[in-house]
């Protein structure tokens, strides 16, 4: 179980702000501590790749975030995550019960997401929307 010293950064997240109410520390600074205040969470992998695919994984299952999204822009994961190949990956973890149903997205593979269900994009777009980012800030 998380204990109270737990705390995580995520690159992303999706409130869900009919539940801020109950959440104490929100009025005086931006902190959950209630995953029921979480719709979605999305971590952009980097080189610790294994946090991201493994303990966050576990972790954000028992706080029970209904959706989690990997977004491996490099294809660093391991092959048991994103296959041989390599491919950017966009993989989208939904909870169902107390344990996530990973499904993976690669190129033109179409997003498929519970949170946002009317949600018209591909692994190609989101790997695409970053370079463009990247070429502008960089």
């Amino acid at each position: 179980m998380l204990g109270t010293q737990t705390a995580f950064r995520p690159d992303l997240i999706v409130l869900d702000h009919t539940q801020l109410i109950y959440e104490p520390l929100w009025q005086q600074e931006p902190v959950i501590t209630s995953g029921n205040s979480i719709k979605l969470i999305a971590e952009i992998v980097s080189t610790n790749w294994q946090n991201d695919y493994a303990r966050k994984v576990e972790d954000y299952a028992i706080l029970r975030v209904p959706e989690y999204w990997i977004v491996d822009y490099l294809g660093l994961g391991g092959r048991e995550y994103i296959g041989k190949s390599k491919l950017l990956t966009v993989t989208i973890c939904t909870l169902v019960g107390d344990v996530y149903q990973k499904q993976l997205f690669q190129n033109n593979d179409q997003l498929i997401s519970s949170i946002f269900s009317n949600l018209n994009l591909t692994a190609k777009q989101v790997f695409a929307a970053g370079q463009v980012t990247d070429t502008i800030v960089g």
